[in-house]
């Protein structure tokens, strides 16, 4: 039981490329249940592994590696399909690459990162996830008024930029630190 919480994040992980195929034949019934499927075990993992003390290494990995995958590849096929706008989309793929590689960097030159996300970077995750699943329901069902999706992506852009500088902040305060 206790590798159970990186088994639903590889889950989410096996679930992208459904999800991308269902976009991509415009079949949004299915791309909405199996991104609310991943969606939801983003959070289940974490409640499992924090309640039941099953947090690993490996899933300290996994479990960004595989929500920066879901909605990287979900951002790129919907932006694509012309259901979310460049800018975000570039913002959002921008931040996790900046992420992405200044971990990377400060592994290589400084060691190991050891901490938790930060708030800015949670929030911005549940607001992606949300935005993404509201985009997909008007893609496929067409309910939403259009000021609703353009002021979630406002605000989503907003904490992309916001969690983006916090990261940029925190990898440089700690390098900084470290070298002095």
């Amino acid at each position: 039981m206790r590798h159970l919480p990186n088994i639903i994040s590889l889950l989410r992980i096996a679930l992208v490329w459904p999800i991308l195929l269902a976009l991509q034949r415009h079949n949004y019934a299915l791309a909405l249940g199996l991104f609310l499927v991943a969606s939801i075990s983003d959070g289940l993992d974490g409640w499992l592994a924090k309640r039941f003390n099953w947090s690993s290494e490996l899933g300290k990995v996994l479990d960004p590696v595989a929500d920066k995958l879901l909605l990287m590849a979900v951002f790129l096929v919907c932006t694509w399909q012309g259901l979310i706008p460049h800018w975000l989309t570039v913002a959002a793929v921008a931040r996790d690459v900046m992420i992405g590689l200044g971990s990377v960097a400060f592994l290589i030159g400084w060691g190991p990162l050891r901490g938790r996300p930060m708030l800015a970077s949670k929030i911005n995750t549940l607001l992606q996830l949300s935005y993404v699943l509201l985009i997909i329901i008007q893609a496929g069902f067409g309910v939403l008024p259009p000021s609703v999706l353009d002021a979630l992506a406002v605000l989503t852009l907003v904490t992309v930029l916001i969690s983006g500088f916090g990261y940029l902040r925190e990898f440089t305060g700690r390098a900084l630190r470290q070298a002095g």
